[in-house]
């Protein structure tokens, strides 16, 4: 396994020094650990699919598909919108 699927948890520092700037951002520990996680298996899958996928126009497709299914499953747990019982109230 590659150390490179873990750089996105790098991104983590941007609500953390932001929740130290204003009291407008007021994420929990579980917030970090949930988005770690997202962030984790977002990086190991477009390590795979650089590793496994030859066409650079596949590539890009399969890459991109990934990074909106991240952002949806982001956006409905920060704001719930499909309105499940999994999102923010």
């Amino acid at each position: 396994m590659s150390k490179r699927i873990f750089y996105p948890l790098l991104l983590l520092f941007i609500p953390l020094i932001g929740m130290s700037i204003t009291d407008e951002i007021n994420w929990s520990p579980f917030d970090f650990i949930i988005m770690g996680f997202l962030l984790t298996i977002l990086g190991a899958g477009i390590n795979f699919v650089i590793n496994y996928t030859k066409n650079f126009e596949n590539r890009i497709l399969y890459i991109g598909i990934l990074v909106l299914i991240f952002l949806l499953i982001w956006a409905e747990l920060s704001v719930g919108i499909f309105d499940t019982s999994i999102g923010k109230n």
